[in-house]
């Protein structure tokens, strides 16, 4: 009995470690866009090869996450939830230590690529395995606790950036994920895995989701719902002392606070996600919510021209609120699909948006010779709400689903 109530409670270990895990995730997905400036300069590269190689960089990190995120998810239904967990803890902190001792631009992108590789499990193993263990009324907020705590991880990316040169960064992030493989002992399993982890059914088949023309076009419907989050991080925020010096911004953004900014108003929004979806009983209004708080963000970032720095940062608060639904779509993923695929679902569905930022990227600099910078941008986030906004119409609402069926 005492053990039902421990795993019943949005404090249980799986919860508490899930979102830890989260933290040291985010601290490392986020710390080249908050040191990318310094650390490329340190390697010898002017501003026009800083911009440019960032932006290449940053690109090959989300295809690792994208990689990845088929492989964990796969992993995640076929040997089990917690394991895949612990799995990519381990491997993102061998690539924060070993980016630390990067020498020029071609090693970054690759021990880059790696810890994408690695990064592309953990939220997706924690939201499923926590949606697993947790009642349906409680789920959506032990999702947020873990998202909401995870987020800090790049507040934290920045006040230690601003004490540490970006090598010690980097070791202090594969020091914390070391740390955090301690914790381990005690998680339990999601039950509704053990009940089909001996049974002869298809786990963690990644083409079932391809095999059927109704599934498909849930999953791409759900992945679409979440570009905007990434539009917001990795164009907007990233590239904010760019668009800065384009709009004539007084004074010299930096993309780092703005990135502590911008996450510390998604954790914010991401905790408010959990009991919005909960008091309203719907997990799509309260994404609809987000949209338009995000479209306002967007109106006022490009309309910054000839603003003082600080306006910047505020307008990054504000995308980061609008961009607070993720964890809300995360879960919504994770009650979308049967458990058997299910974590195969939740982990690639993240990682399908985050490596989106790629397509996105192009169409941002596609656009650059014929509109301009800043039009770009804009033109390229018109193009991402408008596609989520009909991608999150198709999608059902799944609040209060029961989730213990299978896909056949």
């Amino acid at each position: 009995m005492r053990m039902q109530q421990k795993v019943h409670s949005v404090f249980n270990l799986a919860v508490i470690v899930g979102a830890l895990g989260y933290f040291v995730d985010i601290y490392d997905l986020l710390l080249f866009s908050i040191i990318r400036v310094p650390s490329l300069k340190s390697l010898g590269l002017d501003e026009a090869a800083i911009a440019r190689e960032g932006l290449n960089i940053i690109n090959i990190q989300m295809l690792g996450l994208l990689i990845g995120g088929i492989i964990w998810g796969i992993l995640g239904d076929k040997k089990g939830r917690l394991k895949v967990l612990f799995a990519t803890i381990l491997l993102y902190s061998i690539g924060n230590i070993a980016n630390g001792f990067v020498t020029n631009v071609h090693q970054y992108a690759l021990v880059r690529f790696i810890s994408g590789v690695g990064l592309a499990g953990e939220l997706g193993a924690g939201i499923t395995l926590v949606s697993e263990l947790l009642p349906k009324e409680k789920r959506g907020i032990g999702a947020s606790i873990i998202s909401g705590v995870g987020v800090i991880g790049a507040v934290a990316a920045f006040f230690v950036k601003e004490k540490f040169d970006w090598r010690t960064c980097y070791f202090i992030g594969g020091g914390l994920g070391i740390a955090l493989l301690l914790l381990r002992a005690g998680v339990l399993e999601s039950g509704m895995y053990k009940d089909i982890k001996h049974q002869k059914i298809s786990k963690g088949n990644f083409f079932m989701l391809f095999t059927d023309l109704s599934r498909l076009r849930k999953y791409v419907a759900t992945i679409l719902i979440g570009l905007p989050v990434w539009y917001i991080i990795g164009i907007l925020i990233t590239f904010s002392k760019e668009f800065g010096a384009k709009m004539d911004v007084r004074g010299t953004v930096d993309p780092g606070k703005a990135v502590m900014y911008c996450y510390a108003a998604i954790s914010i929004g991401n905790f408010l996600a959990g009991y919005l979806s909960q008091w309203l009983q719907s997990r799509k209004k309260v994404v609809y919510l987000y949209y338009f708080v995000s479209i306002a963000g967007l109106i006022w970032f490009f309309d910054l021209h000839h603003a003082g720095v600080n306006q910047v940062y505020l307008v990054s608060i504000v995308l980061g609120i609008g961009g607070g639904f993720w964890t809300t779509f995360v879960t919504m993923a994770a009650e979308q699909f049967g458990t058997n695929i299910r974590a195969t679902v939740t982990t690639t569905a993240p990682n399908m948006v985050r490596g989106s930022l790629i397509p996105i990227s192009l169409l941002f600099v596609a656009l650059q010779p014929l509109t301009g910078y800043v039009r770009s941008g804009w033109i390229t986030g018109i193009v991402v709400m408008l596609i989520s906004f009909v991608a999150l119409y198709f999608v059902e609402e799944t609040y209060n689903k029961d989730l213990n069926y299978l896909e056949e």
